[in-house]
């Protein structure tokens, strides 16, 4: 029997009389991988934002280990889930190893340092995701790849079981984002972390996501594997263009290409 983390209950989301979500409602077994995909506007970054108590929705329920996020304390949540945008971390004067060791605010008390068990688990996450020749740097003489590396180095300190991304990987080129994506799967098969992640590039989705949810205009159009959702016909309703769908030469995962000329 799947042991159900989350629980997205019909769950719409209104503001000034218009519509960004209506009536979702879906699953998140524990240590899965689920990907958010559908055109701009489809709602998934509210969805995010909601999961993670940011916003509250109009209606319905989003429930994390059977308790309604809302209802959760603040400080107990973040120490549970972590969300990392697309903006990363920003490029403030701070070293490498102090920017990741704020990942630890949410388990220390009022007044309470960090011990040496918190710096000790910072230089193996540095170690983990190749940044400890670069932990005495500052943020702001990083590149970008480098600086979403040290958010989720901030965010494998904080020991969260559900991970939030919304596009993790916008700003990075192809090399970085195959690094960052690689990274979280990592981290998921080591640590059985569950992962949520808005993705706009079905293909990596389709690689790196085990269940893929399509989303169009607020609501859910279909949820499936990659196999179910990655198809011709599907998509051009979603996205109103044709892709050609072929295999990934060594995974054999469906991708897409697009373009008739």
């Amino acid at each position: 029997m799947m042991n159900i983390m989350l629980s997205i209950h019909q769950v719409t989301k209104k503001i000034e009389g218009k519509s960004l979500l209506d009536n979702v409602s879906f699953n998140v077994p524990k240590g899965s991988s689920i990907g958010l995909i559908g055109p701009n506007g489809a709602g998934k970054s509210t969805l995010m934002k909601l999961i993670s108590a940011y916003e509250k929705p109009t209606s319905g329920s989003i429930t994390f280990h059977n308790k309604d996020v809302q209802q959760w304390n603040v400080k107990k949540l973040a120490q549970r889930i972590a969300v990392l945008t697309q903006e990363g971390l920003a490029a403030y004067p701070i070293k490498v190893f102090d920017a990741v060791l704020l990942g630890r605010y949410p388990h220390l008390g009022f007044f309470q340092r960090e011990s040496k068990k918190d710096y000790q688990l910072v230089e193996d996450v540095l170690a983990f995701t190749s940044l400890t020749d670069l932990k005495d740097q500052f943020l702001d003489t990083l590149s970008g790849g480098e600086r979403q590396r040290v958010a989720i180095a901030k965010a494998m300190v904080q020991q969260p079981e559900l991970l939030l991304l919304d596009e993790p990987t916008t700003f990075l080129d192809i090399g970085h984002q195959l690094n960052i994506l690689k990274l979280v799967k990592e981290w998921q098969q080591k640590d059985n972390l569950t992962v949520i992640m808005v993705m706009h590039d079905l293909n990596l989705a389709s690689q790196f996501c085990e269940e893929l949810i399509l989303m169009s205009e607020g609501k859910v159009v279909r949820s499936g594997s990659n196999e179910e959702i990655i198809d011709s016909d599907l998509l051009e309703n979603v996205y109103h263009t044709t892709p050609e769908i072929i295999r990934h030469p060594k995974s054999n995962v469906p991708q897409i290409l697009l373009g008739h000329f």
